[in-house]
């Protein structure tokens, strides 16, 4: 290993965070004309909120600006709403973004306390209209998934007011409110059909988002007794009556999406429309198509303080800086974990030179080999499927956190399985053809095992040190999509604790099964090896998302429709972290000889990851 190469690297790692930094702080703050104010403060619902708050230079005491409340779905946190507070904040909307209670900074809520302030929605809105810089006027609300739904919560909270504060609503992701029904069901497919349709949201200007694959909303009973298929959902009697302002569909006319529909209610002028872009639902907070209908929606709605074409837009900038610092991460934790194996304390763990593959299987080592990954991939693909209605039905109540849970158990049988596979290799296989567990590092002595839980915590702390400090000065994070890596509240550290077990079983025996048992000679080229472990890692569960997608782009509808449709969903970035992880593991490998220091260190950092990006629940 190359010291000075480990420290060129390392600096070029820090270089691209600061790059990542900057740059999604420049964009955000629109070159500096919009002050951005971190904010967690009580509400009325007797609960801590988070939320970031953008201020444009335009909103002032003597000319108050319209603003809006903007809120992330479900497993998600504040800072996925940038695609709408860059663009409206720099279009001089006063803009929040909020941590929904149990998600981000917020405080958690038991679940019966979800519909009260709209998750915090509403809070968010009361804030917003005790501003000075705020026109009271022209508050308007929006959300994605989960989001919406805390924004039809806060409509049925603000029309009990008897001033009420919201004028208008863009509904991202899930369906409107169709009658005035407080019982009205998540999935408008179980409504009767004799339902009675209303005007449930007055003289306000309402807009729908209905993604025309969106795996959870925009289904309506059919003739059939079946759930009609979203991408015909502009056509169903529920959007009919919605584009008609609460008419039964058999007395409205037949109207079309991407059309405002007005009409005067309540002595007010008010707008009904829909849109229903060709994307799945979790691309809506990732679309320049979405961002284009939430600004001409909010331009019409409230009027933009300044006017900007609705396809003039940057935030995909600031998704690439931040994925310039996701990149910076990563390289960080390669580069770091090499450097402070030339300190004092951590030394001893590095080897003395550069770890080989070992010679390329033969005869029945092929069959190893390539069964290994095969039966481990089929073990991923239906232990992923299978456990999922499981895991909901036996949480315990010690995990306030059910993603985690769901995946981490998914993550102890894939990890005893590759042990039980190791275990079968070596008996069978490997002992008698010269594989030594000790000269590849799967055994360890104590002393050797406790310097690399020390060097594995160190390496975890300095990497999560430069997402603090670029939250701390610039506000900023590194991310891409539903791939993120944030600050969070000390509280996180003890979820994570509960959660740790499941996730070091699996990355440990993972780097044991790459770099001990599967480093050999692939080709000409030592890279091959590391590409096919890669994918590896991630083709079980790429299938099953090929399979859920292209049946939905073929059919209109999901392949595993009798689970929930989010088990795809949460597939999207488990698919390049574990790709990721497995490059990590190869690098740090080669240079330590020593598989548990890139499980440590990938079980600490993902654990984290994981926690602080999902609901809280009490």
């Amino acid at each position: 290993m190359n010291k000075k190469r480990s420290f060129r690297m390392l600096v070029i790692s820090l270089v691209l965070c600061l790059i990542s930094a900057i740059g999604a702080s420049l964009l955000q703050t629109s070159g500096g004309q919009v002050k951005i104010k971190d904010l967690r403060w009580e509400t009325s619902s007797g609960h801590m909120l988070s939320g970031l708050l953008f201020v444009p230079e335009n909103a002032t005491k003597d000319q108050p600006a319209p603003a809006i409340v903007t809120s992330h779905g479900w497993y998600n946190t504040r800072e996925m709403q940038d695609l709408n507070y860059v663009e409206l904040s720099r279009r001089g909307y006063v803009v929040i973004s909020i941590d929904m209670y149990g998600h981000g900074n917020s405080d958690a809520v038991k679940p019966e306390e979800w519909p009260v302030n709209g998750t915090g929605m509403y809070d968010a809105v009361k804030l917003l209209a005790d501003l000075p810089y705020v026109d009271k006027e022209k508050i308007g609300i929006t959300g994605h998934s989960n989001g919406a739904r805390a924004a039809n919560w806060s409509i049925n909270e603000d029309n009990k007011q008897e001033n009420p504060l919201v004028s208008s609503v863009l509904l991202i992701a899930n369906d409107a409110m169709y009658t005035s029904d407080p019982g009205e069901p998540l999935y408008w497919a179980l409504k009767p059909k004799d339902a009675k349709y209303e005007n449930v949201y007055g003289s306000r200007d309402v807009g729908v988002i209905a993604a025309q694959y969106d795996e959870f909303f925009f289904r309506t009973m059919g003739a059939d007794g079946k759930p009609t298929v979203p991408r015909n959902y502009i056509h169903t009697d529920p959007a009919q009556s919605f584009l008609n302002f609460g008419k039964d569909p058999a007395e409205g006319e037949k109207r079309e999406s991407y059309k405002l529909y007005k009409q005067t209610i309540d002595g007010e002028e008010a707008t009904r429309v829909i849109y229903n872009p060709a994307q799945i639902h979790p691309w809506n907070h990732f679309s320049k198509d979405v961002v284009e209908s939430t600004i001409e929606f909010f331009d019409d709605s409230l009027g933009a303080p300044d006017q900007l074409n609705s396809s003039n837009q940057i935030w995909q900038w600031k998704v690439f800086f931040n994925f310039i610092g996701l990149a910076g991460f990563v390289l960080f934790i390669v580069s770091v974990t090499k450097v402070l194996l030339f300190t004092a304390p951590f030394a001893s763990l590095r080897a003395d030179q550069e770890v080989k593959a070992q010679a390329a299987p033969k005869g029945i080592g092929k069959l190893w080999f390539w069964g290994g990954i095969a039966a481990s991939a089929l073990v991923s693909y239906f232990s992923y499927l299978a456990l999922y209605n499981w895991s909901v039905a036996s949480i315990p109540a010690f995990f306030p956190q059910f993603p985690p849970f769901y995946i981490g158990v998914w993550c102890v049988v894939t990890g005893l399985f590759a042990l039980v596979i190791m275990a079968a290799s070596h008996f069978f296989y490997s002992k008698k053809n010269g594989l030594d567990l000790k000269e590849t590092g799967v055994l360890i002595s104590f002393r050797a095992l406790m310097k690399t839980l020390g060097l594995a915590l160190t390496v975890s702390v300095l990497a999560y040190s430069l997402v603090f400090i670029a939250d701390y000065f610039f506000k900023a994070d590194f991310r891409i999509w539903v791939l993120t890596i944030k600050t969070f509240t000390p509280d996180k550290l003890l979820i994570a604790l509960k959660y740790l077990p499941f996730f070091l079983l699996f990355y440990v025996a993972n780097s044991i099964a790459i770099n001990c048992f599967n480093f050999v000679k692939i080709g000409s080229r030592e890279w091959v090896n590391t590409a096919i472990m890669a994918l590896a890692n991630s083709i079980g569960i790429i299938i099953l998302v090929v399979i859920q997608y292209m049946n939905f782009w073929i059919t209109g509808e999901v392949f595993y429709n009798d689970l929930s449709h989010i088990i795809g969903i949460w597939l999207f970035p488990i698919i390049i972290i574990l790709i990721v992880a497995a490059v990590i593991s190869r690098k740090i490998y080669k240079v330590t000889r020593n598989p548990y220091l890139a499980g440590f260190i990938n079980a600490f950092i993902i654990t984290v990851m994981t926690v602080t990006n999902t609901l809280t629940q009490l």
